[in-house]
């Protein structure tokens, strides 16, 4: 157990590069190690008290916790932007580089503090390389297999959050083969569809909502032996980013009001990470309820 306490700064440049909302983030920490509960606080300090506590838990192996969380931001640098569309799109700077200055950031105040990060997820103390995982070496965690998801939520939940990481040998494949992209929601609607198949039996996409204020919408996904419905977002431009929470109010009211949805789980791709307050999504988790009808809302904001 590498029970290291966490400097404050490692805390806050750590939290600086984690993206999503509270119901994205609790996952990810939980499942990469943290002890809960989480910090009743607000976004911009709930990550940086639950690190520091972490750090100060001796049954916590703080180090491995770090590392799990900040593997896909160090491990998955973004696209480069196409220039053409950058300009069409109003955006004038440029992800790969701000993504290097973030990661430039996070390396440089880890090994300040006496650490070192390794591709992989694993972050030790300077001096010391890591282990190449051995046949033999079964109980190390790179062997571990990953637990199986024992309900709906807990399987939903894995693919939503993994979907960057499920893009990756997609988009850059073996040299010849056609690479794909996902640059619309159809797309992100498709690699879920492909996920859940697996699992779930009944998945009907693209089935009517009742009407609200005069129009009715085609919802994406309805889990109808679970009562829930998957909605995807994929976040086009700087003005679509300001919109987004609008668009979800709006589907949340479509929603409510058909009789086989309990639950409705809002899934936001935001691959240039354009959303400059993703808790302000993440307000409109909770029941809704009104005499029309009432729904319990989840709202997953993952960047690329």
């Amino acid at each position: 157990m590498s029970n290291v306490r966490l400097s404050k700064a490692i805390c806050a440049a750590v939290a600086e590069v984690l993206t999503g909302s509270h119901a994205t983030l609790d996952a990810r920490f939980v499942a990469a190690g943290a002890p809960g509960p989480p910090p009743d606080l607000p976004q911009h300090s709930k990550w940086k008290k639950w690190l520091f506590d972490a750090g100060n838990d001796p049954n916590v192996d703080s180090l491995a916790l770090v590392g799990n969380l900040i593997e896909e931001f160090m491990d998955l640098p973004p696209l480069p932007t196409n220039n053409t569309i950058a300009d069409l799109i109003g955006i004038n700077h440029d992800p790969l580089a701000e993504y290097k200055q973030r990661r430039d950031r996070l390396n440089g105040v880890l090994e300040e503090h006496g650490f070192r990060y390794f591709r992989g997820g694993r972050v030790l103390p300077n001096g010391e390389m890591p282990l190449s995982p051995s046949p033999s070496n079964q109980s190390s965690a790179s062997t571990v297999e990953p637990r199986q998801p024992s309900t709906i939520e807990e399987l939903l939940q894995t693919l939503v959050c993994g979907l960057p990481r499920a893009m990756h040998p997609l988009v850059h494949r073996r040299q010849g083969a056609q690479s794909l992209t996902f640059e619309s929601e159809w797309d992100i609607q498709d690699l879920l569809h492909s996920q859940l198949r697996s699992w779930v039996a009944d998945i009907r996409p693209e089935e009517f909502t009742p009407s609200y204020a005069g129009s009715s919408t085609r919802m994406d996904f309805l889990l109808r032996a679970h009562r829930l419905v998957l909605e995807t977002k994929r976040v086009r431009d700087k003005a679509h980013a300001a919109n987004v929470g609008n668009e979800l109010i709006i589907d949340i009211e479509h929603y409510r009001r058909h009789p086989d949805c309990d639950r409705l789980w809002c899934v936001v791709y935001d691959p240039l990470q354009l959303i400059t307050n993703p808790s302000g999504i993440a307000d409109l988790e909770g029941p809704r309820s009104t005499p029309e009808g009432s729904l319990h809302v989840r709202v997953f904001v993952v960047g690329g």
